[in-house]
């Protein structure tokens, strides 16, 4: 410890409370680490486990407007919505739609490209000398279409690629069969990323990263936060389990849950919750070469420790209901599309809730009306992709280092 070492609280032990807590704690400050599960048990665990530095499109481009009525009605596409949670959605839907336009797409991609851009080498930087390196693996990364023309059908997101520096190269008929042969032969076009990875067990990753900071004199609580300790305009404390735990900072990451605790911070952020479901296919009698993104069904391939991850559809609603049935349906019938004559001995399903903002941009910083309440949440299907540099970031603005990217987009204040 050092003369100008603080007591930081970190509310949240998935993959961006984790990253703040180790970047923080390297930096010579205590820690103590509060979630109300344990660490990597929520949506820190469920992910597509690909460090996606190429994933800056927002969902919300040009032509969803148009095009969203027709997935919402199809069983085959990975877009659904639970009808009765329509008008609690309302509200922030016409602030998320009011982002489709092209300006609003390239500010948003820019933005995303300053957290995720170098995904694979913060991971290393973070795990390095941790028992949770093992599980990083560099890898490439597909995304797959039936032809080239259908890759043209998505011009716009790949031009805000492009114009934001990132090169890929193209795999086309026997090139990509000669790369992967386990591919349906439907899929005759492949854009193909290096340098990126793969998290082989992103739970147990972020279990063994959040085990680093106990064996480094961190605390670990388990318990829920549910207000904060104020005086004078300056954040003292967090209330969890009954106590108030005395800091002198704290972070609030609880993904999709921080919105209520940041309303107790005077801020009132349009944050929903994206749905999201898994499907794994343990020990299968094929496993792709590298993670693929099926342009088509919109979902992920994700090669990972005894088995293989299908992730990314995305339904709308809400915290409180149960898991529906229909999107682990049409993950099934797209994976048999996708690897004919796949086989594999047990099937696990997973549904958790992604934080996703009104406009598609992760906040990052201090909330405005009270000191040393600092927020880093609101990554969409980003967070491990994005955790590592989301907890680089606090770490040096609450030291009052200087990031070396402009971090006015991600800022809270924008909220208020």
């Amino acid at each position: 410890m050092t003369e100008t070492s603080k007591r930081i609280a970190i509310v949240g032990a998935g993959i961006v409370g984790v990253s703040a807590a180790i970047w923080l704690q390297r930096a010579g400050h205590e820690i103590i680490l509060i979630d109300k599960a344990g660490p990597g048990e929520g949506t820190s665990y469920g992910n597509g486990g690909i460090l996606a530095s190429c994933s800056v499109v927002p969902v919300n481009v040009p032509g969803l407007m148009k095009l969203a009525p027709k997935m919402l009605f199809s069983p085959n596409q990975p877009l659904f919505l639970k009808w009765s949670y329509v008008p609690k959605l309302l509200p922030w839907l016409l602030k998320y739609m009011s982002h489709c336009n092209p300006e609003a797409s390239k500010r948003i991609a820019s933005a995303l490209l300053g957290v995720v851009g170098d995904s694979l080498s913060e991971h290393q930087a973070l795990a390095q000398g941790t028992g949770a390196e093992k599980w990083i693996v560099p890898s490439d990364y597909l995304f797959l279409y039936n032809d080239r023309a259908h890759f043209s059908g998505d011009a716009f997101g790949w031009s805000l690629r492009k114009n934001l520096g990132m090169r890929w190269d193209e795999l086309e008929g026997q090139e990509f069969i000669d790369y992967d042969p386990v591919f349906s032969r439907d899929f005759k076009f492949a854009a193909r990323f290096g340098e990126h990875g793969v998290i082989a067990d992103p739970g147990q990753y972020v279990k063994d990263l959040a085990q680093t900071i106990v064996q480094n004199g961190g605390r670990q609580i388990k318990a829920e936060v549910d207000d904060f300790v104020r005086e004078n305009g300056r954040l003292t404390g967090v209330r969890a389990g009954g106590e108030t735990i005395a800091c002198d900072s704290a972070v609030l990451a609880t993904g999709v849950w921080s919105a209520d605790l940041a309303e107790k911070l005077g801020l009132k952020i349009p944050l929903e919750s994206e749905r999201g479901y898994h499907l794994e296919l343990w020990e299968p009698n094929f496993v792709p070469r590298a993670p693929v993104m099926v342009a088509s069904g919109r979902f992920v391939i994700t090669p990972l420790e005894g088995r293989i991850r299908l992730a990314g559809v995305v339904e709308f609603g809400g915290l409180d209901a149960p898991p529906s049935k229909a999107p682990i349906r049409l993950l099934q019938k797209n994976i048999r599309a996708a690897i004919p004559g796949l086989e594999w001995k047990e099937t696990q399903e997973w549904m958790g809730h992604r934080p996703a903002p009104s406009d598609s941009i992760p906040i990052i910083g201090e909330a405005p009306d009270v000191k040393g309440a600092w927020m880093g949440f609101g990554h969409h299907h980003i967070g491990l992709t994005g955790g590592p540099k989301t907890g680089r970031l606090l770490s040096q603005l609450i030291g009052g280092q200087t990031p070396n990217i402009d971090v006015a987009p991600y800022s809270p204040s924008r909220f208020n």
